[in-house]
């Protein structure tokens, strides 16, 4: 007697009205325990259901034809969670933009549009990009003072491989200054308020796992040569790479693994993450979405990783200075190249 009114009060403490007699074979179904927050006022008009008859049973019970409210139920709860998306975009929709073919110019185009927005208000980009040669000045005292010297190089190159997720703020002041919106550098961080920041926090840890596994090979190519010891002083890691003949191979190994990886990431995200910013589409079609502009624009695209090797080896040769104006014109630069590349979305329904 008491477990059975305290499972009455327990269902009705969670808003769930049921007979007594509902509670011990536990016949509460999921449809029937969120009939009163998905089943619709004109769904149990159109029913003929009273209120009274809808408190005294579940959706399955009450209803005449259960199968469509239930139906209308499950599909109401589809939609909210629909909010929370990975893999697929809004409402488990799947989107396939149109490709556009490029021209090595309209390359360069981006890249001078890229310029522009960064002169639009170049102060506030240097202020939101100041954390990166910050980054790179910490890095660098860091790995020279925890006998981790083999990594400086790995580290400062593996900057590219994360470098798209990190210049999100960038494309979101691009978006903004596009649609003519408010485009003051706080409005960089409404990013973290994008309906697509799962799918994005979901491809950055990708990004960072390639990252890590790239410099564990990176080490392990060290280990090859050199042996486990670490060099005593940056001037020693100089001299043996620079003059023996491990050091020549190390440099030959270490630049050809470290293309394959930077490739891996030019394909999988060079316009993946301004199509989440945008179009909210879903990882899985964001990806396809680059992979299939990489097919499509080969030349352009290696042409697009030049460049961008080029001036992020400039920014690291300033001693990380230059990195405050390079990564924000890289990254409006790629919001550009999203635009040139990716057309509207065609929506296809998954399943």
């Amino acid at each position: 007697m008491i477990s059975l009114t305290f499972g009455k009060a327990l269902c009705r403490a969670n808003g769930i009205f049921v007979q007594a007699d509902a509670v011990l074979p536990c016949r509460l179904s999921f449809a029937a325990a969120l009939f009163d927050v998905y089943c619709l006022p004109d769904r149990q008009a159109s029913r003929g259901l009273s209120a009274d008859h809808v408190k005294a049973g579940n959706c399955v019970q009450a209803c005449p034809d259960r199968r469509p409210c239930r139906q209308d139920c499950l599909t109401r709860r589809r939609s909210v969670m629909a909010q929370f998306h990975v893999i697929a975009g809004r409402d488990q929709t799947a989107f396939y933009p149109e490709v556009k073919r490029i021209q090595m110019a309209d390359v360069f185009d981006a890249l001078r549009l890229g310029f522009d927005d960064f002169w639009a208000k170049p102060s506030h980009y240097v202020f939101l990009c100041l954390i990166y040669p910050l980054a790179g000045l910490f890095i660098t005292y860091w790995s020279t003072n925890a006998n981790a010297l083999p990594l400086l190089f790995p580290l400062m190159s593996g900057f590219a491989l994360i470098g798209p997720v990190a210049a999100l703020p960038l494309y979101e002041m691009s978006r903004r200054r596009e649609e003519k919106m408010d485009t003051s550098w706080r409005r960089a961080f409404d990013v973290s308020r994008s309906p697509a920041l799962p799918s994005i926090v979901a491809v950055g840890s990708f990004l960072f796992a390639i990252f890590i596994a790239w410099l564990l090979v990176a080490q392990n190519l060290y280990v090859h040569y050199f042996g486990p010891m670490p060099p005593e002083s940056f001037s020693m890691l100089i001299n043996q790479v620079s003059s023996t003949e491990e050091g020549r191979s190390l440099i030959f190994a270490g630049c050809g693994i470290g293309f394959l990886f930077a490739i891996v990431v030019l394909c999988l995200t060079i316009v993946t993450f301004p199509m989440l910013l945008d179009q909210d589409c879903g990882a899985a079609a964001a990806i396809a979405t680059s992979l299939r502009v990489v097919w499509r624009n080969p030349l352009e695209a290696l042409l697009w990783a030049a460049i961008v090797t080029a001036m992020l080896v400039v920014g690291f040769a300033t001693m990380f200075a230059g990195l405050a104006v390079v990564l924000p014109i890289l990254g409006h630069a790629t919001w550009h190249l999203y635009r040139k590349t990716v057309g509207q979305p065609a929506l296809a329904r998954m399943g």
